[in-house]
């Protein structure tokens, strides 16, 4: 059974330890005719008004950019072999704003959850690069599951 906490706060250290040790989440999409796609990525995050916010560094390739025109909504995996995992349903939109690929650019570099992120220059010149593309993450429903007895808490940003 899986218990709903009101605030992120209660599942935040095990959602940081999950996806800081994790590092790579399967991000899964639907095509026009609802069939999934999955990709694995790593995206970073950070807190907004003590609310989880995702980012996603990316290019923009056709399937991946067709499939959020025709529905936003994406979902991210973590899992280890210890069965610890961490399941998060967003919005996705992408962002063009040069201030904010900065700052995707910077919680990359410094890695955050402490763990997740990698050197974006490895593939992008610098946050102005043209072939840099950066989607926000908007989560409407986290669920962390502690591998050693499944114990499962879910958080929701409409709960009371």
């Amino acid at each position: 059974m899986t218990a709903t906490v009101k605030s992120f706060a209660e599942i935040e250290g095990e959602f940081d330890a999950y996806v800081g040790t994790t590092v790579y989440a399967t991000m899964v999409t639907v095509d026009a005719r609802n069939r999934p796609r999955t990709r694995v990525l790593i995206p970073v995050w950070e807190q907004a008004d003590g609310h989880p916010l995702g980012w996603l560094a990316t290019y923009r390739t056709p399937v991946k950019a067709a499939h959020l025109a025709a529905n936003p909504h994406a979902s991210f995996s973590y899992w280890r072999p210890d069965n610890n995992s961490v399941a998060i349903d967003t919005v996705a939109a992408w962002v063009e704003d040069l201030e904010v690929k900065r700052h995707v650019w910077d919680l990359y570099r410094k890695t955050s959850p402490r763990g997740a992120g990698y050197d974006l220059g490895a593939f992008w010149r610098s946050p102005a690069d043209p072939e840099l593309r950066v989607l926000r993450l908007e989560p409407y429903r986290i669920q962390v599951i502690r591998g050693r007895d499944l114990r499962s808490r879910m958080w929701r940003p409409d709960v009371p």
